[in-house]
């Protein structure tokens, strides 16, 4: 019997998957975030995304480190399974999972906001499913489609924050909020405090969510090794500037929330009162878009993570380790995180959002734990200087900082998550016989095209 193998096809350039990683992040959640942020850091939501940014890039770094050993897709799930424990590795996929399922849902809502606010007489449920249909059938088809589809959303974004700080510079100059260009005060002044801006970093922390999904694509690439580090770092750094610069001119024009009627959803107010109702339109615009490209991006993601843990079997292999022969994508996961994601006509986006952040952060600890075990532990490169400082000290610079986070995220994110973590458990406890059996796990071979992913069929 011969079998026909059908792998995750290899044709991803870098600009497509850094563009992949900032339509995850929503260049514009800059907005929907900036009154709960400002009322935090009381002014201060600059600083906040810089200290948020040092935390993602040494964390950056660590991925890098992985990737170069472990050039695969399941990112932090595949660094701990293969460096620490497999069982360790599935909880740390487990938990990382429902930050990927849960932000789907989460752009369902937010799209469905947006519509409600435009045609008030539908009713919401439509706005959502229609959402999930749009992003499931455009993941369906090739992953170069999607990415360039992404690529269009995200440049549509980026030209709106241009336009809105085009605009600031025109209200600042004509004496609006701080009414000079350059003023310290959004980033600095006595009325700051260390706890204040360190609970916005931990709410910036999920305006960064997406630099680390790329490493999701690793099979999709034609190197892998060298263009996933780069993306990484290339989509943390890029939207952390973008991030800090578009929130300083928002300070800079808004240095209080005063005049705000919804603080909380500042958005279409700050459109409004920076330069009318036209450009709120264009604005309105833009939110959607985001909606769009960070749904399609974190679908596919997920789509690929349930992927990697059926190929290892840790979830049944025949339905999620299967690969569309023609597409090559793995379009029965995209299905049915389409069919998870229309759920969010339950959910509210409070109870949707508490989610996100506990998984992302379990993954980001793990990356740079997995890096001390790898190269310390079972490879000993830490006995020279350089190796004590890039495989010791580094990634434990990096789990500081997302320690640090850890130590301020919301009560209920962090309740929520160790429910879905003890849910993980059981599973865990059953699919191994109480723990007495291992999971199974493929091999890597570091060849062009990888192991064989799918047994699709027999001639």
């Amino acid at each position: 019997m011969k079998h026909e193998t059908v792998t995750l096809k290899r044709s991803l350039k870098l600009w497509q998957i850094v563009l992949m990683g900032i339509g995850y992040m929503t260049p514009m959640v800059v907005f929907d975030t900036f009154g709960i942020a400002s009322d935090m850091t009381n002014g201060h939501v600059p600083t906040s995304y810089i200290i948020a940014l040092v935390g993602m890039l040494l964390t950056a770094v660590s991925y890098k480190k992985m990737i170069q050993v472990f050039p695969n897709a399941g990112s932090a799930y595949t660094y701990t399974q293969k460096t620490i424990n497999p069982h360790l590795g599935f909880l740390v996929g487990w938990s990382a999972l429902m930050d990927y399922l849960f932000l789907p849902m989460v752009n369902a809502l937010i799209f469905q906001i947006y519509l409600s606010s435009i045609f008030p007489s539908v009713p919401s449920w439509i706005w959502v499913v229609s959402f999930v249909i749009i992003v499931t059938l455009l993941n369906l088809r090739s992953v170069n489609f999607t990415a360039n589809f992404n690529t269009f959303l995200v440049i549509f974004q980026m030209t709106i924050l241009v336009l809105f700080v085009a605009v600031s510079i025109k209200a600042l100059l004509g004496g609006m909020g701080e009414g000079t260009l350059f003023s310290m005060k959004p980033f600095f002044n006595q009325n700051m405090t260390s706890s204040g801006l360190i609970a916005g970093a931990t709410l910036m922390c999920f305006s960064y969510l997406g630099f680390d999904a790329v490493a999701m694509l690793s099979e999709e690439t034609p190197n892998p090794k060298k263009t996933i580090p780069q993306a990484i770092f290339l989509v943390a750094l890029i939207g952390g500037v973008m991030f800090t610069v578009t929130s300083y001119f928002i300070q800079a024009v808004f240095p209080t929330l005063e005049g705000f009627k919804h603080p909380d959803s500042a958005a279409p107010e700050i459109a409004m009162y920076v330069s009318g109702t036209l450009f709120q339109i264009v604005f309105l615009a833009g939110g959607i878009a985001g909606t769009l490209s960070s749904g399609m991006s974190s679908h596919a993601s997920v789509s690929r993570l349930l992927y990697v843990m059926g190929r290892d079997r840790i979830l049944p292999q025949s339905f999620f380790g299967y690969v569309h022969p023609k597409l090559r994508t793995p379009s029965r996961n995209i299905v049915l995180v389409g069919f998870v994601s229309a759920t969010a006509i339950f959910f509210s986006l409070a109870t949707a959002t508490s989610f996100i952040n506990f998984g992302a952060l379990i993954a980001f600890s793990f990356v740079n734990i997995s890096v001390i075990a790898h190269y310390a532990v079972h490879q000993k490169q830490h006995r020279s200087a350089k190796g004590f400082w890039s495989y010791i000290i580094m990634p434990l610079l990096g789990a500081a900082a997302i320690g640090v986070l850890w130590l301020n995220l919301e009560r209920n994110s962090f309740l929520l998550g160790i429910g879905w973590a003890i849910a993980g458990l059981v599973y865990l406890a059953y699919a191994t016989k109480g723990f007495r059996r291992q999971l199974s796990s493929i091999e890597f071979k570091e060849t062009e095209e990888m192991s064989p992913l799918m047994k699709v069929g027999e001639k």
